[in-house]
């Protein structure tokens, strides 16, 4: 297996504070600014790949993404009668991307050796009137992680929301090109050259990942819909080494998207892949497709994992 940097538990980087936490041969480190999944390592096996702690998250790496995932054409969206207009996040395609909390140094609630509660409000702002309370638990378990959002509403009016999450999956030791990534979609997203949705097909050739295929031979940023579902109510992506050494995103209720997103410039990667559950795709705000709006003190919790079978 390759070997681990040490933990400095405590320190505050680019990133803000790190959370470090270990159980049971599992160990992670949450970023403070974004709350940020940025290392998991399973009984030796890093499963998402470190980056600097002197330097910003790469490629959204782990963040949270809240009150919206993906992209908003041009920051425009209906708002009932008002037409809002969100802070340009995405300059290149001219995009509101990835929510408001990106760059935001959760509060540290509670935390334990195995477990960390981050709190952070959405304030009402250019674009988006209402105010939400958020948070995210992670909390490891015996082959992985799990991790729990929380959002209320504390407007005077229904909010509109939506979830997603961006963590980079790898299994440390194996030839990244030669993984087996699967996806348990139906179809995927059409997309310009801004990356906005201009439709939704079924899947075939590249973007048919129902039977396993080699990282190498991908090149993905799609979205992807009509996720199946195991009989617990749960969708699994997988990645799998030729050892036989599996890891699995889990998707719960809700999270009924998914974003995959390979990169080689990840840094110290030669290839990762980014598997972002989502519960709603890219011009959300715009299509509603899968937003939710919350009403007055309302809650809405969704939940997500990662695991390595060995």
């Amino acid at each position: 297996m390759d070997p681990e940097p040490p933990y400095d538990g405590g320190m505050t980087t680019a990133t803000g504070a790190q959370i470090h936490l270990e159980a049971d041969g599992v160990r992670a480190q949450v970023a403070q600014v974004g709350a940020s999944l940025r290392h998991l390592v399973v009984d030796g096996t890093t499963v998402v790949p470190p980056y600097p702690e002197d330097a910003p998250t790469p490629g959204a790496s782990g963040i949270v993404l809240v009150p919206w995932p993906n992209r908003i054409r041009d920051g425009i969206w209906i708002d009932g009668e008002q037409t809002r207009a969100l802070a340009i996040t995405e300059p290149k395609l001219n995009n509101a991307s990835h929510g408001l909390l990106r760059f935001t140094a959760y509060e540290i609630a509670e935390q334990s050796a195995a477990s960390v509660l981050l709190r952070a409000d959405v304030v009402p702002q250019t674009g988006y009137p209402y105010l939400l309370e958020t948070s995210v638990r992670y909390t490891l378990v015996s082959d992985g992680i799990a991790v729990e959002h929380t959002i209320t509403n504390r407007s005077g009016s229904p909010a509109p929301v939506a979830l997603g999450t961006h963590p980079y999956l790898t299994i440390s030791g194996a030839d990244p090109k030669a993984l087996l990534l699967r996806v348990p979609a139906e179809t995927f997203f059409e997309t310009d050259d801004r990356l906005l949705p201009i439709g939704e097909c079924p899947v075939s050739g590249g973007t048919d990942l129902r039977t396993p295929r080699p990282l190498g031979a991908l090149q993905l940023d799609t979205g992807f819909a009509t996720l199946r579902r195991d009989e617990d109510g749960r969708v699994r992506s997988t990645l799998q080494a030729a050892d036989g050494r599996t890891v699995t995103l889990w998707q719960g209720e809700g999270l009924d998207y998914l974003q995959a997103y390979t990169s080689t410039g990840y840094p110290g990667q030669e290839l990762v892949v980014a598997l972002e559950p989502m519960s709603a795709p890219a011009e959300a705000f715009n299509s509603g497709r899968g937003l939710r709006r919350l009403g007055t003190g309302e809650t809405w919790i969704a939940q997500w994992g990662v695991t390595l079978n060995a």
